[in-house]
């Protein structure tokens, strides 16, 4: 009988190796290496020097090589899921035989939208099927029986071992299948846990192979790592077709959704959706929702962003006060926190705006994330704005005065400070926020980011004439013209 051995596996390359260690050796990662046992092989039957693979002794014919331009490209017919921010963030629909991988927080909507999809398909008469392997199928039902459509139409099984889930898969033949979650099913053959980087590797190649071979969209669902990334080996995001990211926070109630990978379709598309009591709703207008609860108050900026290919306006807010520690504190929420650092340190040195002895919370309203370099202005204006403890220049009562600030000559300016400027009207209503986007450079210049026109227009779209871009040249230009200017003291 083979003697069992023990082997540590990394979780993010797969890597194996010996003993365990800090560092994997493979990637560089440290701590990710998990101990594995797994049975040694048989003696006998590979006879030999180690070199049987040499001078095509394995046995494996020849394959012609055809050239690109012969292939036939044939167009592939998709299953749409009723869902459109679903649907446009996939690339107009699921790909049969694809895997389509969603990971998320808990509790953050993942099952919930995986059970719309198929409620949708299920009343266009596609077969489907739901795989739980962590709740049962009465726990399903109660989620199902919240939601809209063909939910309770939905085949399930609840079923953790592998081989059962494939011989349903191969007897039943859906159009489209949901393995809910993929790290809690596992292969009765192999030692390992369910989860373990082993485990993780044997279900999803297993279940690619039925699926492509059945032509069976598969979506599994994935779980997260505290850092936010998916669990399991990373061999699993290169094994699927597609890899969705749901973020968002639980305590809000809009999630976007985010392709990571996509074979089918393009990786720069992103879906907005609001959860409600009823499930998921798209969110088709997310501009309009975030503008209208724009605040005017010191600190508090609109960003002209772009989700993919589609603009979103949404307000960025910052609060600067005194702090009591060294070093002082920076938190931050929906922008990178090496990104906040960078634009402050431009900020100080080029803006003119001390920040060393002061906290500063950046936050991205909504639980909205924006990853683009676009959104260091509005971060910079923001900040400086609450440094300052005064409003961003808009547009006053509701009228938007004289467009882009980039634009505008140095009398234009000056026409628009006395009418929109710092000193409103007593008893004036607020206007529409100030919008802006564009990148700082180190040395304090505004750059020119993808898509201005169309950001433009979405602001112009929601009365937003006040814009300032990175036609403004510089970062100091763009604090001459969004901050009030200060009154100098009267002589007495």
């Amino acid at each position: 009988m083979a003697r069992p051995t023990t082997v540590h596996v990394c979780s993010s390359c797969g890597h194996e190796a010996p003993r365990w260690a800090g560092q994997c050796t493979g990637c560089g990662e440290w701590n990710t290496l998990v101990e594995e046992v797994r049975s040694a092989p048989a003696r006998g039957g590979g006879g030999g020097s180690g070199r049987a693979g040499v001078g095509g002794s394995r046995g494996g014919a020849a394959v012609t090589p055809t050239r690109l331009g012969a292939v036939e490209a044939t167009e592939v017919a998709r299953l749409p899921t009723g869902i459109g921010e679903l649907d446009r963030v996939l690339g107009g629909g699921i790909v049969p035989g694809s895997l389509v991988l969603i990971g998320g927080s808990p509790g953050i909507g993942k099952s919930t939208l995986t059970t719309m999809a198929l409620a949708n398909l299920t009343g266009a008469g596609r077969k489907t099927l739901y795989v739980s392997a962590e709740e049962s199928a009465a726990q399903i039902k109660l989620r199902a029986e919240r939601l809209p459509g063909a939910a309770l139409d939905i085949p399930v099984i609840a079923e953790t071992d592998l081989g059962a889930v494939l011989a349903t898969l191969e007897r039943e033949r859906p159009d489209v299948c949901v393995v809910d979650s993929v790290q809690t099913l596992h292969a009765s053959e192999l030692t390992g846990a369910p989860g373990s980087v082993g485990q993780v590797r044997e279900v999803a190649g297993e279940i690619m192979r039925v699926a492509k071979q059945h032509r069976i969209a598969v979506l599994l669902v994935g779980h997260v790592t505290k850092e936010g990334a998916l669990a399991g080996p990373r061999v699993l995001e290169h094994l699927v077709d597609c890899v969705l990211q749901f973020e968002g926070e639980r305590e809000r109630t809009y999630r976007t959704l985010r392709a990571l990978k996509n074979r089918f379709g393009s990786t720069s598309e992103a879906g907005v959706f609001e959860m409600r009591q009823g499930g998921l709703v798209e969110v088709l207008d997310a501009s309009a929702r975030f503008v209208g609860e724009a605040t005017h108050a010191p600190g508090s900026v609109v960003l002209c962003a772009m989700e993919g290919s589609r603009p979103l306006l949404v307000e960025v807010q910052a609060l600067v006060s005194q702090s009591e520690l060294v070093p002082p504190r920076r938190v931050v929420s929906g922008i990178d926190r090496n990104r906040l650092a960078l634009v402050l340190a431009v900020l100080t040195r080029h803006g003119g705006v001390a920040l060393g002895a002061a906290d500063v919370f950046v936050n991205v309203v909504g639980g909205v994330r924006v990853d683009e370099p676009g959104a260091d202005l509005a971060v910079a204006l923001a900040v400086a704005s609450a440094a300052r403890g005064v409003a961003l220049r808009g547009g006053v009562n509701g009228g938007a005065r004289g467009g882009r600030d980039a634009q505008r000559s140095g009398a234009d300016a000056q026409e628009r400070l006395q009418l929109g400027g710092g000193e409103r009207t007593e008893g004036a209503a607020p206007g529409p926020p100030l919008a802006c986007f564009g990148e700082l450079g180190l040395t304090g210049e505004l750059r020119t980011v993808a898509h201005p026109e169309r950001r433009i227009a979405e602001a112009a779209k929601f009365g937003l004439g006040t814009i300032v871009t990175p036609e403004a040249g510089t970062l100091r230009a763009a604090l001459r013209s969004a901050l009030p200017a200060q009154r100098r003291p009267q002589a007495a």
